[in-house]
């Protein structure tokens, strides 16, 4: 797979989260507080694939060339205005922060259980607790990221899924 149909596949699949994420929250409407400013979730440390990380390279060359990452202790990409500075390009991770979530995990007994969580400011709004949300009005882990991982491993060659920290991103300033 080329870099160019690599970033098509990629784009695509994004498309397809942020389709997916404002269906849903179409079904949740004023129950949650996430805008444009709110970065509570824009967090520092994140990693992404290296197939999402050549596609912010390949849209932004001059920002991570010319610009400075934000300072430490938030997302590099998030600017002064609290706007997140690569938004069209952003990371799967950040397309499905502040949804009510919920996945399948092991619990100590062997059981499969679900699991749910949600973004502490959109509890109050949700007006019920996550776990007492219907199952179609929360995102459910592991198709998307099953789909991004598969991605990842034909553009790479191997099923050594490589990530790189978003701050590394940035040429100079990563201090």
């Amino acid at each position: 797979m080329t870099a160019a149909e690599a970033r098509e596949h990629l784009t695509r699949l994004q498309a397809q989260v942020t389709t997916r994420a404002q269906a849903l929250i179409a079904v949740l409407p004023g129950s949650l507080a996430c805008r444009r400013g709110c970065a509570d979730c824009c967090v520092d440390e994140l990693t992404v694939f290296t197939l999402e990380a050549d596609l912010i390279r390949f849209h932004h060359s001059d920002l991570l060339t010319n610009g400075a990452p934000h300072p430490k202790g938030a997302c590099a990409f998030l600017g002064p205005d609290g706007a997140c500075r690569i938004y069209d390009q952003r990371p799967y991770v950040c397309r499905t922060q502040g949804l009510p979530l919920r996945w399948q995990a092991t619990n100590e007994q062997g059981e499969t259980v679900e699991l749910r969580d949600i973004c502490p400011l959109n509890e109050e709004p949700l007006g019920v607790p996550v776990q007492g949300l219907d199952s179609d009005k929360c995102w459910a882990l592991g198709e998307f990221e099953g789909a991004l991982a598969s991605l990842q491993a034909e553009a790479q060659g191997s099923f050594e899924l490589r990530r790189e920290p978003l701050r590394g991103l940035f040429s100079a300033g990563t201090e």
